[in-house]
């Protein structure tokens, strides 16, 4: 909705339906001290029982302040619009280290997982990044990356409050002094959810499914290991996040459940590419984009016949981390477990 549609939504509907409707709302009333103004009438009616001098504190009188409440819920409507019609992003080629063309264009549509292989050093790195920044031959590698078929413009490549794109990182330390429930409940409600309750609650369940040691919603951020930090932001990732395109840097170092993180990103309908060296990972993506001397080698869509060698690897999977779990709690490693 523009200003216009805005102030006419605002003069019709009460304060408690504005709220539920746009939760980050309550917010922008308590930056300017309003938390018990009437929520059984429209705004501008509320405003009628607020003190002139309690506005005045801000600069504002009534009017003021309905027009900075417009542009506050238009740019997250802008934001929350603008990062929900992502169908497919293309990567045009551009040159690796020997200045060889990458000859591809290859599109990816919105519910599919990418894995990115190669040695250490081979440019994974740098093609995440590339997607990143929405590169426009303006990189080391001089690729471009379409949205939708089209360049995108330099407000979605460069503004911070609606990224098309999220990256995950293989290196995640909290510092902020928060609870998991409070930090997701402000996601939450940044993120403009309906329900903030029912989709807190979805992420921590979603995040304790990934993490290999289990942790109550009430454990503060920064007593969480770094397999359990990455799994509450795969999960607030895949259940909240607006942004469309989902970058991952090594998921197989998190200490998770790997098979499950890329079916809960896989259900979430965005585009999500893993940079790996997991033959499970990569094989149970739709596509792999294999980097040589950084740069595109080529791009080989997952086979039926990769796919069933997936039930082997995993056994192999299996007998590792139980010797993993043996090493952990104090045990004797013998031959038997290699049968």
């Amino acid at each position: 909705m523009n200003t216009a549609d805005l102030m006419t939504y605002l003069k019709n509907t009460n304060l408690e339906k504005i709220l539920k409707d746009y939760p980050i709302a309550g917010d922008f009333l308590a930056n300017f001290r309003l938390e018990a103004i009437s929520k059984v009438l429209p705004l501008p009616q509320a405003l009628e029982e607020v003190g002139e001098e309690t506005l005045a504190e801000f600069g504002l009188d009534s009017y003021g302040l309905l027009q900075e409440f417009c542009i506050f819920l238009e740019n997250f409507t802008r934001v929350e619009e603008s990062t929900g019609r992502v169908s497919s992003l293309t990567i045009l080629g551009g040159f690796n280290k020997l200045k060889e063309p990458e000859n591809v264009e290859l599109t990816i549509a919105a519910g599919e997982v990418i894995s990115v292989v190669g040695p250490t050093g081979s440019g994974k790195s740098r093609l995440l990044s590339d997607i990143e920044c929405l590169a426009q031959r303006d990189t080391p590698t001089a690729r471009q990356i379409l949205i939708n078929g089209i360049a995108p413009d330099d407000l979605q490549r460069f503004e911070m409050g609606g990224k098309l794109v999220a990256q995950l990182s293989q290196n995640m330390n909290f510092v902020m002094d928060l609870t998991v429930r409070e930090f997701l409940e402000m996601h939450a409600k940044s993120r403009l959810a309906r329900n903030t309750a029912e989709i807190v609650e979805k992420c921590f369940l979603s995040a304790n499914e990934l993490s290999g040691e289990k942790f109550t919603i009430d454990t503060k951020l920064t007593q969480l290991s770094g397999g359990q930090s990455r799994a509450l932001m795969i999960a607030d990732t895949a259940n909240m996040s607006n942004s469309p395109v989902i970058l991952i840097d090594e998921i197989e170092n998190a200490g998770i459940d790997r098979r499950q993180a890329i079916e809960i990103l896989a259900k979430s309908e965005k585009i999500v590419f893993i940079s790996t060296h997991d033959p499970l990972l990569a094989l149970r993506a739709d596509k792999r984009i294999v980097m040589k001397n950084g740069g595109i080698s080529k791009v080989i869509r997952t086979s039926d016949v990769e796919r069933k060698s997936l039930a082997a690897i995993e056994k192999i999977d299996n007998t590792l981390q139980a010797i993993r779990n043996r090493l952990r709690s104090g045990e004797i490693i013998t031959e038997e477990l290699l049968k």
